[in-house]
């Protein structure tokens, strides 16, 4: 589902949106089954959840960092509305993808309930510009359904914490609960917010219950001192080879793949870029010839 002008609106006036049934079915249902490649069905671990004691670690022993085994769950940073609604919220193209978590949770694991807190403080080394400039768009996918018993993610509106500085990242445990709305929708939803706005996790009130959600971050490239996580680190991650082969080339340069027409293709890098990631469509990195047809950059 395209993301609308007043979902967008919403965000900078509000600090957050919430956009119901915004992936297709068909992408939901698959990437819900692919889930269980990497966590236990919840059926499963309440059967037994003595089995699975990494999950009762603390309160993010349920992340898990992309690539992913499975080109179902891959594609989903790169879904086609997605990047469109950054690009028209950014105001630019030129964007990078720059944070993906999977985050799982099983109610009795451990206590999620946390304090309001801010993101910035650990996707950027400065703070956010109180206008529209070096703005972070970040965003819950969620793949289960969470209502009030789900430990929905609590977020407070703009209206009621423009008046705390910057330096202020958290604040008592407590303190603006009367003003939080809790992130309630059906599996397929899309969460955007920014990360000046105060939110916290929040415990299960419902026995036997899980919450499964795709967490991925978008800004636009270029700024040194916003960030999160290293994809040349993860190139070597199992379902990487994959994912960079099926991408197409613009989902590519939102990881910083040199894009068609970067000076760094040649007959060389055409080459030895095509050996690295067998099966890749090699064709768009090819210069252009005068007559309209592809030729090597040399």
């Amino acid at each position: 589902m395209r993301v609308s002008d007043k979902n967008l609106a919403e965000v900078w006036d509000r600090g957050f949106t919430i956009i119901e049934n915004f992936l297709d079915r068909d992408a939901l249902a698959a990437a819900r089954e692919a889930l269980w490649e990497i966590y236990p069905k919840p059926e499963d671990y309440f059967k037994a959840p003595e089995e699975h004691p990494e999950l009762a670690r603390g309160q993010f022993a349920g992340l898990r960092l992309f690539p992913y085994s499975s080109w179902a769950l891959n594609r989903l940073p790169v879904y086609p509305d997605l990047i469109d609604g950054a690009e028209r919220l950014l105001e630019t193209r030129n964007l990078e993808v720059y944070k993906i978590e999977l985050w799982a949770k099983y109610s009795g694991a451990v206590n999620y309930d946390q304090f309001h807190h801010r993101d910035f403080g650990n996707h950027s080394l400065v703070v956010p510009r109180a206008d529209r400039n070096h703005t972070q768009m970040t965003t819950f996918m969620l793949l289960s359904d969470v209502t009030a018993e789900d430990a929905p993610t609590k977020l407070v509106p703009l209206t009621f914490t423009r008046e705390l500085s910057f330096p202020t990242r958290a604040v008592p445990f407590g303190e603006l609960f009367e003003h939080e709305v809790a992130l309630t929708a059906p599996a397929g939803s899309l969460l955007i917010y920014k990360t000046d706005v105060f939110h916290r996790g929040s415990n299960f009130t419902g026995v036997n219950r899980s919450r499964f959600m795709m967490l991925v971050d978008i800004q636009q490239r270029g700024w040194r001192w916003q960030g999160k996580m290293s994809w040349p680190d993860r190139a070597d991650a199992k379902g990487m080879r994959e994912t960079i082969v099926r991408m197409t080339p613009r989902e590519r340069d939102l990881f910083g793949f040199p894009p068609p027409g970067s000076e760094y293709w040649n007959e060389q890098t055409i080459a030895d870029v095509s050996a690295r990631y067998p099966g890749m469509d090699m064709t768009p990195y090819l210069k252009p010839s005068a007559d309209g047809s592809a030729e090597q950059k040399s």
